[in-house]
């Protein structure tokens, strides 16, 4: 692997900074970058992903290659999923597990050769999942390369998405009509038409918003110009710069997980609702199988969705309760990790996880709004999910 990683003090900027600084960004650091948190509204462009498209610049992403004859089985011990299965060209979501069977991270693992992996985790565990990777997979034929600080990442996401992308002057992706969701292919970008220089693309169909969209995965000194010519193309077409606020927000209403808010190394997969993420079935040990077969401890808090009337939302560290008042429950059967006035839906939506007695569809509950009990309902996760038209 080579050791690119920055110190945990140094201030990061992304390839796009003078791009964002340009559209009037508002910034905030995260995980030592200092990334777009707004353009305009929070509101604006959470609307504009549901409706239109939005642009998000995901530049802070790790991204970990892993290569060599024995790379399938190497992830296979190293992550949950059997990553051997995966066809090249698709991508899957799995979790890096510690022995203990707590989330050390959730990422995605696209196959992009027989015998190549690219690994995208998150940013704030950007040195940990790049430790854990070399250390797992050192056990076989094949080498871990970090290669976070070489990739830039940029995602259209939107109803418009597609529309947009195809027609940018300089993108060359075939078959992109045809990309399933969770699948990626290869292509060009050539920032001057008529010249020979081009560079290569990943384009994949992940997303993270519960809308249709794409991930471009470019060299960090052709990103500019990549992001420069989807936002003009799109111009016409509603799409615009879209900042990490209205990312959390479209993620919650779509019901996906947070690491640092629904996932973390005290969680367990079942716990979060991704029991089924961890195979059980393959073949050999993986990292964490023992502590999950062992199963999840008894009377394990469960992650559930809570929506509440009015406009008073629920927010990350908010006690949940089962009576309205301190006289009929003092002590808390929940936390919320994750809440907000839902600006689709317009009502108050919150993830949390709650004593399993509580977890019940159905079930009435309270929370905690700054010492006043707002009633909540218990519901099935996602709160939202975009129509699929033929």
């Amino acid at each position: 692997m080579t050791d690119s990683s920055p110190s945990a003090s140094a201030e990061r900027f992304s390839p796009l900074h003078a791009q964002h600084v340009a559209a009037g960004a508002s910034f905030t650091d995260f995980a030592g970058w200092q990334m777009p948190v707004r353009y305009s509204s929070d509101l604006a462009e959470h609307h504009a992903v549901r409706t239109e498209a939005g642009l998000f610049d995901l530049s802070h992403m790790a991204e970990i290659v892993i290569l060599g004859p024995e790379a399938a089985d190497a992830l296979d011990y190293a992550l949950a999923g059997k990553i051997s299965a995966v066809a090249v060209g698709q991508a899957k979501y799995s979790l890096l597990l510690g022995r203990d069977g707590g989330i050390v991270d959730d990422l995605v693992a696209y196959r992009t050769g027989d015998d190549r992996f690219l690994i995208v985790a998150n940013a704030s565990n950007r040195a940990v999942v790049a430790e854990q990777l070399l250390e797992r997979c050192s056990l076989f034929d094949c080498q871990v390369f970090d290669e976070s600080d070489d990739i830039a990442l940029i995602a259209v996401q939107g109803p418009k998405a597609y529309e947009i992308l195809s027609q940018v002057v300089g993108v060359q992706v075939d078959g992109l009509s045809e990309l399933k969701y969770y699948w990626s292919t290869p292509g060009t970008f050539k920032p001057v038409p008529g010249e020979r220089e081009q560079h290569e693309l990943l384009v994949a169909r992940t997303g993270y918003t519960g809308e249709d969209g794409f991930e471009l995965y470019v060299a960090p000194d052709a990103a500019p110009l990549l992001w420069d010519a989807i936002m003009e193309t799109g111009e016409g077409s509603g799409l615009v710069p879209a900042g990490l606020a209205s990312r959390d927000t479209l993620r919650l209403e779509a019901g996906m997980p947070l690491y640092g808010h629904e996932l973390g190394l005290d969680t367990f997969p079942a716990q979060a609702g991704l029991g089924r993420v961890v195979n059980l079935k393959k073949e050999g040990d993986f990292v964490g199988r023992e502590a999950v077969e062992a199963g999840t401890p008894a009377g394990a808090r469960v992650l559930v969705g809570l929506v509440a009337e009015g406009k008073r939302a629920g927010r990350a560290e908010y006690g949940v309760f089962d009576g309205p008042s301190t006289s009929s429950g003092t002590e808390p059967v929940g936390v919320v990790t994750s809440g907000a006035l839902s600006p689709t839906l317009g009502y108050p939506i919150a993830m949390a996880y709650v004593d399993p007695a509580s977890a019940t569809e159905g079930s009435q509950l309270f929370i905690d709004v700054r010492g006043s009990r707002i009633p909540a309902s218990v519901v099935p996760l996602p709160f939202y999910k975009r129509e699929i038209t033929s």
